[in-house]
Formats: C-alpha cells, structure tokens, sequence
C-alpha cells in the first residue's frame, strides 16, 4: 500500500475510508481537505456518520429526516472511531447520536430525527425550484480553486451564470465512500452536502477564511442515487459570520435543503 510521506494517507484504496473494525476506519488520500492537507474534510466524514447511523438498531419504515453536525476542531487525516447511541427511543420517532474520535478527541457529533414512513402522496407538494439537470450543464473544474485529494475526486457540472456568493452545480464523487461496502442513498448525498460552501465562495479563499463550523441537512424524502444538485446562496454579514443555504436535488427533483454557519475571517499573513 501506498502513503504520502507528509501525511501517512492511503492513495491505493479506491474509496474513501477503510475498514479496521467495527467503527473504526482508515481515511484515506480521498477524504484530504481542501483548506490542509493533513485534515479530513468534512463532507466524507458526514458521510461516514450518517452510514454508521445507518447502521445502528436499523429498522424497516424509518427514514432519516434530519442530519446535524457540529464541527469541534480540526478533523485529523487519521484513524477514526464512530460512536452511535440512540438518545431519544420511539417507535414512529427516535433521536440518534453519533460522535467521531481521533485520538480519542471528539470531533465531530452528529444527531439524526428518524421519521416512521406513511403514505402522504394525496398532500404531497414541493415549494422548491427545480434546476437544470447535469445534462444541461457543462463541466467544471473544482480543482481550479480548491486543493486536496477529496476535491480532486469529485465530478462537476456548473451554470455558467454561476457568480460569487450564487450557483447551480451537479455534483458526484468518483469514488466509493467506504472500501468493500454499499451504503444507503441518504448517505450518499450526506456525503456530499458539505461541499456547498466551496462551490459559491463569494471571496477568494487565499485571502479569507470561511469554514462552517456546523453542518444542517434536512430530507423531505429518501433520495436517489447518483448526481447531487445544489442550489446555492452564501451571504456573509459585517462582524465574521456568514451562512451558506442550499437547495439539494437528485436527479428527480428537489430532495431537501442544507444549511452551514460559517467563520469569516481574513487568511493570516505567511510566516
């Protein structure tokens, strides 16, 4: 197996984590943040989360409805250990929990609502706009403005009208999430959510700092799939807060929204 020599990741799986046990996983160079290249970034590991979720006490007529995360600190590119307990147990409505360690340092909790499923076709109705599909739209680069090996892996295609703070972008990720295994289509969407806030970034980021410091996803249905689709706005008020709001898609419509609080903050002079 193959490593970087800076920071130890496995460039030979092809996914983005590898089995060590139960819920303990190797990242691999897929999962590399864009802001440095000895983190995780966030997107893999939300995914990562909502899968362990998936895996807990699983029962048959509950959907995952709404995902939170909150970001404690700098996700170390090491091996890490996902914690799940359920908080709040219920037969049509339970609370879930789960916390990722590295080095025994939580850095990431997550609590997830999971919903009984009922047949609510005859009140069914959608308040979101749809968007082009990644058919009609052409590709882009991500890479022309962010670095690290999790960018690097995903596919783009982007509205040309696209402009800072505003875009319409199809997103999928060229690798699986997890080595050897299939997990649910939420998930592969969750995975993906996180990279909202670098796909309409109203300023440059060699010059500023924006990272979220949370991570919101809420699911009006299960999705399916393949493409994601993100509908996108970041606004940024005048005392170092901003907010990234997104509109997620599949390739049947609109799926749920996604919200990320970010910390603004001119990028510190080299050293």
């Amino acid at each position: 197996m193959s490593t970087d020599r800076t920071t130890g990741l496995d460039h030979d799986t092809p996914a983005s984590y590898r089995r060590l046990g139960p819920g303990h996983y190797a990242p691999t160079v897929h999962t590399q943040g864009a802001w440095r290249d000895d983190e995780q970034h966030m997107a893999p590991v939300s995914g990562l989360l909502a899968h362990e979720i998936d895996l807990h006490e699983p029962r048959e007529g509950l959907l995952l409805a709404r995902l939170s995360f909150d970001i404690l600190g700098v996700i170390p590119a090491r091996p890490s250990r996902v914690e799940v307990r359920t908080t709040r147990p219920g037969r049509t409505i339970e609370l879930v929990e789960a916390t990722m360690t590295v080095d025994d340092r939580a850095v990431v909790r997550a609590h997830a609502w999971r919903l009984a499923a009922h047949d609510s076709t005859p009140v069914a109705g959608v308040e979101l706009e749809p968007i082009p599909g990644p058919d009609d739209l052409p590709a882009w680069a991500g890479t022309d403005t962010w670095e690290g090996g999790f960018i690097a892996g995903l596919e783009f295609r982007a509205d040309p009208a696209r402009r800072p703070g505003r875009t319409r972008t199809w997103i999928r990720a060229r690798h699986p999430l997890v080595d050897g295994e299939l997990v649910s289509p939420t998930a592969d969407l969750v995975r993906l959510a996180d990279t909202a806030n670098g796909i309409a970034v109203r300023v440059s980021p060699k010059e500023w700092m924006f990272p979220n410091v949370d991570l919101t996803v809420h699911l009006l249905r299960e999705p399916v799939r393949g493409w994601v689709g993100f509908d996108t706005r970041v606004s940024m008020g005048p005392t170092g807060l901003g907010l990234t709001s997104t509109t997620l898609h599949d390739e049947q419509g609109p799926v749920g929204r996604a919200e990320q609080i970010l910390t603004v903050r001119r990028m510190p002079p080299p050293r």
